[in-house]
């Protein structure tokens, strides 16, 4: 049976890096990439045919689901190339109120749709400068639009698709390297901190949050003492550096819902 890992991505979004990541640290558990339309968030997670785990989507997204929102999008106005907004560096809503608005954002229904009627010198839209990239319209420019928002993208997925793979894609997203990572290479099985829960102390760490205190040394420079009466422990081993318990990063079990990925 083949172990993989199903990530669903909308238009305008590229998972390339982290897949090229994925891919380096797990070479044996398959990353599969599926594109879906914007709407199609709820539809892709839900299908119990075409297993999607998690999907990298724009916000917002409905309450059921997690989500970890990674980045703002810049919103810009995409007008024809010898019009006069393409003149400025940057549109405000002043300008906004001198042309015809096709689609006010901040996201078209139909991009490809819409950015036809602004070739067609009908009007202009608003749209993710991702988005308007992604259509690569020789013909037209896009200009930032002031004061906006912007479209948050961010990883999406629901709690009864969570497994150890999902849990392990996470950290890749996240910035966790090989090695810092909860898990041995090419072997899933580590867990990644919630983002809203606090850090916890390092092992041996008092309680108090202080940290240990330090010896002034020649030079100005700040000699740590050692745990033990301030020896440095020379000439014995030492537990300080030892890697994991080979084994402990391996997978325990089938992930949850079948893995969605041992399909």
């Amino acid at each position: 049976m083949t172990v993989a890992l199903t990530i669903a991505f909308v238009p305008g979004v590229s998972p390339a890096k982290w897949a090229r990541v994925w891919r380096d640290r797990f070479p044996s558990v398959e990353l599969r990439l599926r594109p879906v339309g914007q709407g199609d968030l709820v539809a892709a997670l839900s299908d119990e045919e075409d297993v999607v785990d998690m999907v990298f989507a724009r916000m917002p997204v409905p309450e059921d689901l997690r989500a970890i929102p990674l980045w703002t999008e810049t919103a810009v106005v995409a007008t024809p190339k010898d019009s006069d907004l393409a003149k400025a560096t940057e549109v405000t809503a002043a300008h906004l109120e001198a042309v015809h608005v096709i689609d006010a954002g901040p996201v078209p229904a139909d991009v490809d749709a819409a950015l036809d009627l602004v070739e067609a010198n009908v009007g202009v839209v608003v749209l993710p400068q991702s988005l308007f990239r992604k259509a690569s319209r020789k013909d037209l420019v896009a200009r930032p639009l002031a004061d906006a928002e912007g479209t948050r993208v961010a990883l999406v997925w629901r709690d009864a698709d969570s497994s150890e793979l999902t849990e392990e894609f996470i950290g890749v997203v996240r910035g966790r390297t090989a090695n810092s990572s909860r898990s041995q290479p090419d072997q899933p099985g580590g867990s990644d901190r919630p983002a809203d829960e606090p850090a916890r102390p390092a092992r041996g760490a008092s309680g108090s949050g202080k940290s240990p205190r330090s010896k002034e040394a020649p030079g100005g420079k700040a000699k740590a003492k050692s745990p033990g009466g301030g020896k440095s422990g020379a000439g014995k081993k030492s537990n300080t550096g030892k890697g994991p318990t080979p084994g402990r990063g391996k997978m325990r079990g089938k992930p949850s819902r079948g893995s969605k990925g041992n399909r």
